[in-house]
């Protein structure tokens, strides 16, 4: 079938519109290959990051579990604390006493 320009609708399919699809099609695989390729390259490296984010964070937790001090001795520190403050109230009173008593 001929059109008013003289190309033939068969021709124009064949030799045009065909490849410039093939084209298309080739190219829009090839981005979404390389698009895929990325996301896997950004999945791993988020994966290694987190591992030694983690990594990391076990080994703060453990530092933190060493180095922080235990009940027994939070309450051995408090009990020596206490009596001494208590001492020093003792004193305190002391002399207080003896202010009162000298001022009579």
């Amino acid at each position: 079938m001929q059109t008013a320009t003289g190309l033939d609708l068969g021709w124009w399919i064949t030799a045009v519109e065909l490849p410039a699809l093939a084209g298309l099609f080739w190219i829009n695989w090839r981005n979404q290959r390389t698009a895929e390729d990325e996301i896997d390259d950004l999945r791993h490296g988020l994966d290694v990051g987190l591992a030694h984010l983690r990594q990391h964070l076990d080994a703060f937790k453990l530092k933190v579990a060493k180095s922080y001090v235990s009940t027994v001795y939070l309450k051995d520190v408090e009990e020596r604390l206490t009596s001494h403050l208590i001492r020093i109230e003792d004193k305190l009173n002391i002399h207080q006493i003896k202010r009162l008593g000298d001022g009579k």
